[in-house]
Parts: structure tokens; C-alpha cells; sequence
């Protein structure tokens, strides 16, 4: 059998995928350690850049990789729902600080959606674009939900999702140490609501306790992101 034939009896099955994406994240992941866990080398940009990279030498187009690695994608919710785990370790916390979380939620979602629309079209971005940047803080199910709901493509949410999601992993530690933000509390839970999962994922690497507030950031902005984006966008687009 030759490689193109191999390549053909492989590409045909979602198994390919699914090993493509995983063998990405763990050389991405191996990489982030070589760094030194500098937020720079951030392990999703890599592992995106990697798989990027396969399927344009291959020409997959998306739909035909998706079909294999939406297993990985499936694994959002469950790991949504895990990170209730460590926010038990810290509750007396968090319910003392129950007020200013209900406070900085409301205000960061709402500056979340109205920022990214706005800025959307004081740069010349249609409506269509502006539309898909609203849920742009939400975690990705929630983002695609939502772009369904109000008319957006949802592929393209999901990537704005995602681009937002490395860039605030990549500067929310610098940011937080320029401002001289000492609270891991705080700083977690403006990582998880501005960068939902991947932000969350960085705040775990820097602090147990800043990921457990970016945890419940990123659950309580997705439920809140839903509800305020189709009530705020007639407004934002006017």
C-alpha cells in the first residue's frame, strides 16, 4: 500500500482527527513546560497552529475534521460541569464574597458585549461580524447558541470565542501584575469572565484559587451572556 493509499484509508475515518488533535495539544503542552510556563507559549495557540498547519498541507476542509474531533469538543460541557469540584474547597470564599462577584459579573458581561460590538463598528465591521463578536466571552457552546439565536454565523463565533480566549490567557498575568493586582480571587474570576475556558485554564496554572473563581465566572458570564446578548444588540446596532 502506498502513503497516498494509507493517507486515503485513514482520512476516510473520524479516528485520524481525534488522534491529530490530541497529539497536538500533548506537543503544544510539551512545548509551554520547555518555556517555562511563559503565558507567550500558550499551549492552545500552539496546538491550533499545529492542527491549522495539517490540515491546509492535507486540504481537509473543516467539516471533515470536525466530524472526527467533535468528541473533544463534547468533553466541553463535562469539563464545564467538573470545575464545581475544587470551587467546594473554597466556598466559605466565595460566599464572602458573593456580592462584589454579582457586582463585577453584571459589569463585565455587559462591558464584555457592548465593547466588542461597538468596537466592531467603529472599525467598519458589518453587522453580521459585529453580531458574532457579542458572545465573544462566553464559553464556546454558549457562544454558538447564542450566535444561532441572533442571526450570527456561529463558526465564526467560536473562532472570535477562541481568539479572545488565547489573548486573555496570554496578557491577563502580565496585565494583573502591571496594575498590581494581588487578590487571586479577583484576578481569576476576571480571567474566567473575559476568557472563559482558556482563561480559566491559565488562572489554574497560576493559583488553585484563581481558577476557582475564574470557574465561576466562566458558568455564571455563559448563563448571563445568553440572556443579555439579544437584549443589548438592538440597541448596540442602531
Amino acid at each position: 500500500m502506498s502513503l497516498v493509499d494509507l493517507w486515503v484509508y485513514l482520512s476516510g475515518g473520524p479516528l485520524l482527527w481525534l488522534t491529530t488533535t490530541l497529539v497536538a495539544y500533548v506537543a503544544a503542552d510539551a512545548i509551554f513546560v520547555a518555556a517555562g510556563r511563559r503565558p507567550i507559549a500558550n499551549p492552545v495557540l500552539i496546538a491550533v497552529l499545529f492542527v491549522a498547519v495539517v490540515l491546509v498541507v492535507t486540504g481537509t476542509p473543516f467539516p471533515a475534521y470536525f466530524a472526527g474531533a467533535q468528541f473533544v469538543h463534547f468533553l466541553l460541557g463535562p469539563a464545564t460541569v467538573a470545575l464545581a469540584v475544587p470551587l467546594v474547597r473554597y466556598l466559605p470564599q466565595v460566599r464572602r464574597l458573593l456580592v462584589p462577584m454579582v457586582v463585577a459579573l453584571v459589569v463585565g458581561s455587559v462591558t464584555a458585549i457592548a465593547s466588542a460590538v461597538l468596537l466592531a463598528r467603529l472599525v467598519g465591521l458589518d453587522a453580521s461580524t459585529a453580531r458574532a463578536l457579542a458572545p465573544k466571552s462566553a464559553t464556546t457552546p454558549i457562544a454558538m447558541g447564542t450566535a444561532e439565536a441572533i442571526g450570527a454565523d456561529p463558526a465564526l463565533a467560536a473562532v472570535m470565542v477562541i481568539i479572545t480566549g488565547i489573548v486573555g490567557a496570554i496578557v491577563v498575568t502580565p496585565l494583573m501584575n502591571a496594575l498590581g493586582l494581588k487578590n487571586y480571587a479577583a484576578r481569576g474570576f476576571a480571567a474566567g469572565l473575559a476568557s472563559h475556558g482558556i482563561g480559566t485554564a491559565r488562572a489554574f496554572q497560576v493559583d488553585p484559587l484563581a481558577g476557582t473563581f475564574a470557574g465561576i465566572a466562566l458558568g455564571l458570564n455563559g448563563l448571563l451572556t445568553a440572556i443579555l446578548v439579544p437584549i443589548l444588540l438592538p440597541f448596540l446596532l442602531k
